[in-house]
């Protein structure tokens, strides 16, 4: 188990990034959350098997392929702190 923080940056607000983001993620029995930020990239934190994870960011990667520009991703060690993933306002 690993926990994922990412950042996207693009056109990664007002396209519905934070649901598909969700749907995503729930779909694959991950858990965390995702939020814009006011710089208006969105933040990503996920937690689950490594490969499930890396599954979970390259599905969001395709659907949204042309809209984002850079994707940030940083590994480290998970706590079991979410129980469900949720988008954050």
């Amino acid at each position: 188990m690993i926990r994922a923080h990412v950042f996207f940056s693009g056109t990664v607000q007002g396209v519905g990034f934070r649901y598909t983001c969700r749907d995503y993620a729930v779909d694959l029995g991950l858990t965390g959350w995702v939020k814009n930020l006011p710089d208006g990239r969105v933040e990503l934190w996920a937690e689950g098997p490594k490969d499930i994870v890396e599954a979970m960011i390259k599905r969001v990667e395709i659907h949204f392929d042309g809209f984002i520009r850079d994707i940030n991703v940083d590994y480290c060690k998970t706590d079991g702190q979410f129980e469900d993933f949720k988008i954050v306002f």
